[in-house]
């Protein structure tokens, strides 16, 4: 008798527990256009979930009240959120001051291997023939997306690495902001920085700065790329 209450009661524990951890969904805005963003990586400090915006800025993720989540996304400044509830979230993203210079050039990142941080995603994203819910489920589908959106990363702080703003202004005679739109507007791809050595960079960044100088001085500023923003 003893045993059956024991077991009546573990159950009820971990119902409680799996009823109170829930789907919280929301949508991501640009703050200012209300533009929807795609791809913004969302992180629940507390449990470790993870997700990504899908094409109109919906996302859904595992939480429950008192947990911490944390928005990222390229030229926005990074936001968290601390649930007080668990209702349909709107989240306003802020573009960063000079956003595509931070992100894009910024060389102190610290080295980030998305197996050891995140192996479970690496495990939900495998294919199994005889399995269906591999192909199809949600849960494979979304881990594949956060699996190419780890590869992006480690490739983007890959060129980082060698792309630097002290490297760039030991071969080019520019500096400050002018440096900068420099940096972004010919900013190597990851296969040419896997490919080639350190002249061959010094070549490419030569190069590059010829065509800058061939270019109007308007077209020279990284705001006339992005609208203004």
């Amino acid at each position: 008798m003893q045993i059956k209450y024991i077991l009546v009661v573990l159950l009820g524990l971990i119902a409680g527990s799996v009823n109170a951890q829930v789907l919280l969904k929301g949508t991501v805005y640009e703050r200012g256009s209300g533009n929807k963003l795609s791809n913004v990586f969302i992180r629940n400090t507390n449990n470790k979930q993870l997700a990504l915006t899908d094409k109109d800025g919906n996302f859904s993720i595992k939480a429950e009240t008192g947990n911490l989540l944390i928005f990222d996304s390229p030229g926005y400044v990074s936001d968290t959120l601390y649930l007080i509830d668990l209702s349909p979230k709107k989240i306003e993203m802020v573009i960063q001051s000079i956003a595509l210079r931070e992100v894009k050039i910024s060389s102190t990142k610290q080295a980030f291997d998305a197996h050891k941080e995140y192996p479970e995603i690496y495990t939900k994203s495998k294919l199994y023939i005889l399995s269906p819910t591999t192909w199809f489920g949600k849960d494979a589908k979304d881990a594949r997306r956060l699996k190419r959106y780890f590869k992006r990363e480690e490739e983007e702080r890959r060129i980082d690495a060698v792309f630097t703003r002290a490297y760039v202004g030991s071969i080019v005679p520019l500096k400050g902001s002018d440096l900068d739109d420099f940096m972004v507007l010919y900013r190597p791809t990851y296969s040419f920085i896997k490919g080639n050595d350190n002249t061959s960079l010094a070549v490419y960044i030569n190069d590059s700065y010829k065509k800058y100088l061939a270019l109007p001085p308007e077209k020279r500023k990284v705001q006339s790329l992005i609208g203004g923003n």
